[in-house]
């Protein structure tokens, strides 16, 4: 078993090594195709988000029955989701990935407004989310705001931090529902972060983790609380062929955790748990 470890821990650091250390270039062909996953996927959303009768992306899944159900029970429910283009294939996206989730949380015994009013202005992401390491809103106007965040992200034993910039935008149409879009408009990774010698790689050629990011967020009140949703698309560097099979379920395993504890905060941060007796 030691020897399993140790193997696995070598190849691992080799894996680092090479999708960590050496640069990778975001290249216009990959923009365009992640712009036309994104087209499409903005283009679902839309349709959804005008059904009277559903609302969030897990109502509109297969299994959306069970996975609400899950959900207003108090479980995290996590899938993994893929856009397909017109044709009913899958996108593809040259020297790049897309990752693609969405996840959901019960908030318990919270108000929608709370709830949005504190993600809108009383509540700072870096008050909330441990890989969020500093955060500010550098304009607002209404309902849009413009939010820096300084993001770490971490894959088995490669890690990695980021000066980023986002677009935000809320909606309230009514009738217990809201949503929310966040749209990274500047992401640099970190060279030396948290030294003297600290400083911005050149956008598009560092190592490729974290190109893009999208998050579309939507809130409903229910019975017991506010049911909150993340879809959150990224967009990486490709992993290589004869790597894939061991690191391609790090890279997903990490995604998940990503989303999980971004909801798990929201939840832990506004929800509060009913007393036994009642009060």
């Amino acid at each position: 078993m030691a020897s399993r470890r140790a193997a696995l821990a070598v190849a691992l650091a080799g894996a680092g090594a090479v999708a960590g250390v050496f640069a990778a270039e975001l290249h216009d062909e990959t923009v365009a195709a992640w712009d036309l996953y994104v087209a499409a996927t903005e283009q679902r959303i839309a349709a959804e988000l005008d059904d009277a009768e559903r609302f969030l992306v897990l109502d509109f899944h297969e299994e959306g029955a069970r996975l609400r159900r899950e959900a207003l029970a108090g479980r995290l429910v996590i899938e993994r989701l893929r856009t397909l283009d017109a044709r009913g294939e899958r996108f593809q996206v040259p020297k790049g990935a897309i990752h693609h989730w969405v996840g959901a949380i019960l908030v318990p015994n919270a108000a929608l407004d709370d709830v949005l009013d504190g993600l809108q202005y009383d509540i700072l992401p870096h008050e909330m989310q441990e890989d969020v390491l500093d955060s500010r809103v550098l304009a607002r106007d209404g309902d849009t705001l413009q939010l820096y965040l300084k993001v770490k992200r971490e894959v088995a034993v490669v890690s990695a931090q980021y000066n980023t910039e986002h677009a935000v935008e809320y909606v309230r149409p009514g009738a217990g529902r809201a949503w929310s879009r966040s749209t990274a408009t500047r992401i640099a990774e970190l060279d030396d972060p948290g030294s003297p010698r600290e400083r911005e790689k050149p956008i598009g050629n560092d190592r490729g983790f974290l190109w893009r990011m999208n998050l579309h967020w939507r809130y409903v009140q229910v019975d017991g609380g506010v049911l909150v949703e993340c879809e959150a698309l990224t967009l990486s560097r490709s992993i290589p062929f004869l790597m894939r099979w061991f690191i391609a379920p790090i890279v997903n395993r990490e995604s998940r955790s990503a989303i999980a504890d971004t909801l798990e905060a929201v939840a832990d941060e506004f929800g509060s748990a009913v007393p036994a007796n009642g009060w």
